[in-house]
């Protein structure tokens, strides 16, 4: 009994020995399994995966393309740990794998969203959430992302370029807005209406484009949408620069001309916020805002050569002639304009130079030379008269303070010479001008000044008395061109100023008569007023 129970002991032992090892066995089994399974889930795609990464005949993308090329990436990354291991033939076996259905999966997606690309060429392009995930994906790709956004840019062209044709002869749905070809009699509001459009559709196209690559990461992506943009509008140039040269050159008037060239600066400003400075459109709108430029400039010197070539003589009132009144009408337009204008502070400053350079400087030689022939006084109150006129037309605008120093500077010129010839003849006409004279010509070498010729105590007592008839009534020798002076301001210096030097021509006299060394007698009863008096007297 007890060898039998050993032997069954001895038997049971093997037994269990061998289940222990079974079970050891079936578990480093089973673990292999699991990690088998884990590497197999880690770097291989399910069958599923694959089949919707191939896709299907029609080229549509199944719902998860995108989550099955992101697992694709991620083997293929994941696959460089494998090789810094000793699994390295299998880390290249599966990277290889892994790009080859990427490869595969990048240039169907690239179809499908060239496909997609064309059909957006509609007024209104509705951009799929699918698309933008499919722009996200080919950034990895950057010739297959190009070649997309081309794609895109190239359908946005072409709605962009029917549009512009539509808004142009057929108008808005159901005929509101208007067709803009009905206003082409209106210069101002033709061009505007097309640039207005131009203006809004540069906007939209922009936001398509960042609705199209709101997901996409890369750098350069600005540059990238830009070049794109810069793409789509070009196609409008040529039927817009067709149009506004027609309307340009047809001469519309220098004041709407005027209006036009920085009405294409506003939009080029305003447009260039969202386009890159090389743009074809922006060149375009430059090249019409310089022919509007140069147009205008030169219908501005042909006004004033004409101007010049024939002048008008000077009206009987000494006024401004119609010509002078015509071309400032004209000059009060064009800066109106652009003071209304929204053009840069630096450029409507360099506006106004040139315009004032083209136009003020021949505007005074047209006066010089109309003036040529009138008398001295004529003269000077019919070129105080012009001047005047300019100056108080640039005095109401901006940048030209410069210019009105200048012309300030020859009027004063001008009332110069009227407050000497004003006091000139006051002396002539109360006979003091000759003894006036003569006492400023006198030196000690010619003796007493009593015993000069005309120079006694009768003649000078008599020329005094006349004096003293002028003294009683001033306004009766006041010369008649002054009262046509057309601002009250300077009537009124040039009679204080003139009064002025008569009074101080007399204080010299005064002086002389009283000075013993002349020979006057009785000087009180040559000169009894003094100075002091007269100029009470003419003050």
């Amino acid at each position: 009994m007890t060898n039998r129970l050993k032997a069954t002991k001895a038997q049971t032992h093997e037994l269990i020995t061998k289940t222990t090892k079974l079970q050891a066995e079936s578990q480093q089994l089973e673990m292999k399994a699991a990690i088998v399974e884990a590497f197999l889930s880690k770097f291989q795609l399910s069958p599923e995966e694959v089949k919707i990464l191939r896709g299907t005949r029609d080229g549509s993308l199944h719902e998860g393309f995108f989550e099955a090329l992101t697992r694709v990436k991620q083997i293929h990354a994941d696959c460089k740990v494998l090789l810094r291991t000793k699994q390295q033939t299998a880390g290249l076996e599966i990277m290889e794998a892994m790009a080859l259905h990427q490869e595969a999966a990048f240039e169907r997606l690239y179809r499908w969203t060239q496909g997609e690309c064309r059909l957006l060429s509609g007024d209104s392009p509705d951009i799929h959430p699918a698309l933008c995930k499919a722009m996200e994906a080919l950034q990895d790709r950057l010739v297959l992302f190009k070649y997309s956004i081309d794609e895109f840019a190239t359908a946005r062209r072409n709605a962009v370029v029917r549009g512009f044709i539509d808004a142009l002869t057929r108008g808005g749905p159901g005929g509101v807005p208007r067709p803009i070809e009905l206003h082409s009699h209106d210069p101002l509001r033709y061009i505007g209406d097309m640039l207005a459009w131009l203006h809004q559709t540069t906007a939209s196209e922009n936001e398509h484009l960042q609705s199209l690559l709101k997901l996409v990461t890369i750098d350069g992506l600005d540059e990238i949408m830009q070049q794109a943009l810069g793409h789509i509008t070009e196609g409008i140039c040529r039927p817009l620069k067709v149009r506004v040269e027609q309307v340009v050159v047809s001469e519309p008037g220098l004041v709407t001309l005027y209006r036009l060239t920085n009405l294409l600066k506003f939009y080029q400003h305003t447009i260039g916020q969202v386009h890159a400075a090389d743009a074809v459109l922006l060149v375009c709108l430059q090249e019409m805002h310089d022919l509007g430029r140069r147009m205008f400039f030169s219908g501005l010197n042909v006004h004033t050569s004409k101007l010049i070539d024939k002048v008008e003589l000077p009206p009987a009132d000494l006024s401004v002639t119609p010509g002078l009144s015509q071309s400032l009408a004209l000059l009060r337009d064009v800066l109106e304009s652009h003071d209304s204008s929204v053009a840069q502070l630096d450029a409507k400053k360099e506006d106004f130079r040139e315009i004032l350079n083209c136009v003020v400087d021949p505007l005074v030689q047209m006066c010089s030379v109309s003036a040529s022939r009138l008398a001295t006084v004529d003269m000077a109150v019919y070129m105080v008269n012009s001047i005047y006129f300019v100056y108080s037309t640039l005095s109401l605008y901006e940048f030209t303070d410069q210019r009105l120093e200048m012309l300030q500077a020859q009027i004063d010129a001008h009332v110069d010479t009227l407050v000497s010839e004003q006091a000139s003849y006051v002396l002539n006409h109360t006979d003091l001008a000759h003894i006036y004279g003569q006492v400023q010509n006198h030196t000690p070498k010619q003796g007493p000044l009593s015993l000069l010729t005309g120079m006694d105590e009768a003649s000078v007592k008599a020329a005094v008395l006349k004096f003293d008839g002028y003294l009683s009534s001033p306004d009766t020798l006041a010369m008649s061109q002054c009262s046509l002076l057309m601002s009250p301001r300077t009537r009124e210096m040039v009679a204080s100023r003139s009064v002025a030097l008569i009074i101080q021509a007399y204080k010299q006299l005064y002086e002389a008569i009283f000075n013993s060394a002349n020979g006057y007698k009785e000087p009180q009863s040559v000169m009894p007023r003094a100075p002091d008096q007269v100029q009470k007297v003419l003050s």
